[in-house]
């Protein structure tokens, strides 16, 4: 079979895993209450939609991990969430400009536990370096095997364009480093993010200082602020600015990413449900039209079904983590410490995540520049991430920033 040239990924961005997680938990919730308040005709539309954009990828994947075995509470469910900066078609218009092929912006694994008790979110960073597997596209050729940034796997799977095919070959990538078997896949791009954030009418900001960005195409006055999709994208991608405390580093960043997600998921939570259906409706749609995902995944039945088995399930019990990692010997490029050996056990096994990075790579991460960085992410016990909690609504937010 022929082998394309593999894609070269731009320069890591780090993962915004520690919000996403608890965001789309936050949707499916939306997504119960809306279907037990308005009915089954929208539901034949969201599952017209949901199939639509769903495609199956094992034939793609090949030889697999073996599944979990079931346990008297049910099945343990392994999630692997993508989010794609793909640059053609609307994308390229908010991705600044057309680029062919597919690149990563973040991956990490969702675990559910079997009794659902639990959910750990494991992301990724995209600069860990791994033995990336044969990929192989629908028309049975294939690109060989490498090593390099995890995020090749992405662009390699995605150099046609298709995210099913990108999305197998980073299961595959995922299943190889972890032994972990991959129950589901979600792909989300950039317009699906635009769309989901107009759907909500904007998502409400606090900024502390003017932010002038001619890179970003961004301009925020200081103060309070609602954002609509195309701004909180450039918001959220910012990096450079000619006005404005930004420092160039994926730290930063970061922090504004989360931030934004925060603010996302207590805009979906602040909307009632039975007052503001057409918000839901709009909301869920998008959500619907931007994510390419499993067949077995794309049914508001299953989806629902899902959300009720996790009904008892507080965001206490959502765990985000790192596995241990340390920089390479050029600081430019992160790698696993053996005790993330530990992490991928605990999660085939469907116990609580034991180990993590002491620190977390993703905010660490500053392009290897970083003179006061340390050089690795020591493993430690487990815990919760201490984030501050966003205001409860749009006005209590806004009246924070006065």
């Amino acid at each position: 079979m022929s082998e394309p040239e593999a894609a070269q990924p731009r320069h890591a961005r780090a993962s915004v895993a520690r919000r996403i997680g608890r965001y789309a938990l936050l949707v499916l919730v939306a997504l119960l209450g809306y279907v037990l308040v308005y009915g089954s005709t929208v539901v034949d539309q969201l599952d017209s939609t949901l199939a639509a954009n769903s495609e199956n990828v094992d034939s793609l994947v090949g030889e697999r991990p073996d599944r979990p075995t079931d346990q008297d509470e049910g099945d343990a469910l392994n999630i692997l969430v993508m989010g794609s900066d793909t640059r053609t078609g609307d994308n390229a218009e908010v991705g600044g400009g057309e680029v062919s092929g597919m690149r990563n912006d973040t991956t990490m694994i969702v675990h559910i536990a079997a009794d659902r008790s639990r959910v750990e979110a494991v992301s990724i960073p995209r600069d860990l370096q791994v033995e990336i597997p044969e990929c192989t596209y629908k028309d049975g050729s294939t690109i060989a095997a490498t090593s390099g940034d995890f995020n090749i796997a992405f662009s390699n799977g995605g150099l046609r364009g298709d995210p099913a095919e990108a999305a197998a070959c980073t299961i595959k990538t995922v299943e190889q480093l972890t032994g972990i078997y991959m129950d589901h896949y979600v792909v989300v791009d950039f317009e699906g993010f635009i769309t989901m954030v107009d759907a909500l009418g904007g998502v409400p900001m606090c900024i502390t200082e003017p932010i002038v960005s001619e890179k970003a195409h961004l301009e925020l006055e200081a103060g309070p602020q609602v954002l609509d999709g195309e701004t909180a994208l450039a918001y959220a991608r910012l990096r450079t600015a000619e006005e404005g405390g930004v420092s160039g580093s994926d730290l930063q960043r970061i922090t504004r990413q989360q931030q934004l997600l925060e603010q996302i998921a207590a805009t979906v939570l602040s909307k009632n449900l039975l007052t503001d259906t057409d918000d839901v409706t709009r909301f869920l749609r998008a959500a619907a039209e931007s994510m390419t995902m499993d067949e077995s995944m794309a049914s508001t039945s299953y989806l629902v079904g899902l959300v009720y088995s996790l009904r008892d399930l507080s965001l206490d019990d959502i765990v985000f983590v790192t596995p241990p990692w340390q920089y390479t010997e050029d600081r430019l490029n992160v790698e696993l410490l053996p005790e993330a050996a530990q992490v991928w056990d605990d999660m085939r096994n469907d116990q609580p995540i034991s180990v993590t990075a002491e620190g977390d790579a993703s905010s660490a991460w500053d392009d290897g520049k970083k003179e006061e960085s340390t050089s690795s992410a020591t493993p430690s016990s487990s815990s919760k991430s201490s984030v501050s909690p966003s205001a409860d609504t749009t006005e209590d937010l806004l009246e924070q920033c006065r």
